[in-house]
């Protein structure tokens, strides 16, 4: 159990440095501001993670007092809408900070004293993980809201890598069953949970996601039949198209994978490009079935935690990679950048598997199924690797741009294409 604590302990004080480098880029009166209607100020997120962190790990599994109970009611995500956060008496930003560093030493005390077994809730760290993998899910909230934010630029990190092989076209998956979600995965959330047979028919899939290119020879040859519109953050300009990415404009880089889209502009690309988009089992299909053992694996490239060669995760970059940047952690069939990069858009409500049951929380995944909400999938430059699977499942209405969203499309094979 050593091991796991330490591991529990590394990964809480990574996370939290992630989240002090999103709040301390930017001046007390940016940490209180609303930068958009659709999004909390990064104020009211920082508290957030700690109230989640005091519920759950302070008071839950280690039984012990309030820190501030009398601030639940002002972090709990369903009792406020984002646009009517700014007027609630939030914590300050020293307030919120000293809040925050409190639950967390008393969260690493419980780490070294509770029984990381038995009960589901402390099993292999579980409620840990969940906090962790929240925390992360927040950093990532708050890295859309300074891509939201006016002003200098407060963020800064070294380019993506360039593109190293040619990805092209489309990948052919065979038709038949294969294992979709996960049981065995210690810190997947409920929503990923029970693993279960889907037996998918032969599909193509794109090689890649959609590049800037190619949503831009959409927006100049679609026509008004297709209601074409600009990514959020893009503009206009005599040489062609302009992108701002945190602060900076520049012109599009044409092989990158196409960011802030809509589900609804994704479809429309893929009807006006012949072709459809993927439903959620086929992109699990895509990015985790095995041709030569028939076995899922945990991402595309095996089942090895990631690391900086196989994808484009956890703010390492502040943009999408070229098509092409990560060979290594292609799938077995060929299917690219999977993981990472930008969150894939899916043609398929968010619902729960067979035999689902809502762990530890309904609100963390249940009261969101239906068919308001569409589901993304892969995670992007933005996404932590804690908070990325081939498994993890993102959801959100389809009409949100301001998340890191991208999408690739797909088509239905032929019978004369599988001879």
């Amino acid at each position: 159990m050593t091991d796991l604590r330490d591991r529990v302990a590394r990964e809480l004080e990574r996370t939290r440095l992630r989240s002090a480098t999103l709040t301390e880029a930017v001046d007390d009166g940016d940490l209180v501001r609303q930068h958009s209607p659709l999004m909390s100020p990064l104020v009211w997120d920082l508290a957030h993670i700690g109230n989640q962190e005091e519920l759950w790990l302070v008071r839950d599994v280690g039984g012990r007092d309030p820190v501030r109970a009398d601030i639940d009611h002002l972090y709990d995500a369903f009792k406020h809408a984002r646009k009517d956060r700014p007027a609630l008496p939030l914590l300050g930003p020293a307030e919120a900070r000293a809040y925050v560093a409190t639950v967390r030493d008393k969260a690493l005390d419980v780490l070294t004293r509770v029984r990381l077994e038995g009960r589901r809730l402390t099993a292999d760290a579980f409620a840990f993980g969940m906090i962790v993998q929240h925390e992360q899910q927040h950093d990532e909230t708050m890295l859309a809201t300074h891509q939201l934010r006016a002003g200098e630029p407060v963020l800064s990190a070294p380019p993506p890598p360039p593109s190293t092989v040619d990805v092209r076209g489309e990948v052919l998956v065979p038709g038949g069953p294969f294992t979709m979600g996960t049981s065995t995965e210690a810190w997947a959330l409920d929503n990923e949970r029970p693993a279960h047979t889907v037996d998918v028919p032969a599909f193509f899939i794109d090689a890649a996601p959609v590049t800037n290119a190619q949503y831009a020879a959409f927006l100049d040859h679609a026509g008004a039949e297709f209601q074409a519109t600009p990514p959020l953050h893009w503009s206009s300009d005599p040489g062609g198209w302009l992108a701002t990415e945190f602060g900076r404009t520049a012109p599009i880089v044409p092989d990158a994978p196409v960011v802030h889209v809509s589900f609804h502009q994704a479809r429309a690309y893929a009807a006006w490009a012949g072709r459809r988009l993927p439903t959620e089992a086929e992109w699990e299909k895509a990015a985790r079935w095995d041709p030569a053992t028939g076995r899922s694996r945990r991402y595309p490239w095996g089942d090895e935690d990631p690391g900086p060669q196989h994808a484009n995760l956890g703010q390492r970059h502040l943009a999408p990679a070229p098509v092409g940047a990560y060979p290594a952690g292609a799938s077995p069939l060929g299917v690219h950048q999977l993981i990472g990069d930008v969150w894939e858009w899916v043609d398929s409500d968010f619902t729960g598997y067979p035999g689902f049951t809502a762990f530890p929380y309904r609100e963390y995944s249940e009261v969101f199924f239906g068919p308001e909400y569409k589901v993304l999938r892969g995670g992007s430059f933005g996404t932590d690797a804690a908070a990325c699977r081939g498994t993890f499942r993102n959801w959100d209405y389809p009409i949100r741009r301001q998340i890191f969203s991208g999408f690739r499309t797909a088509r239905d094979a032929r019978p004369s294409e599988l001879a």
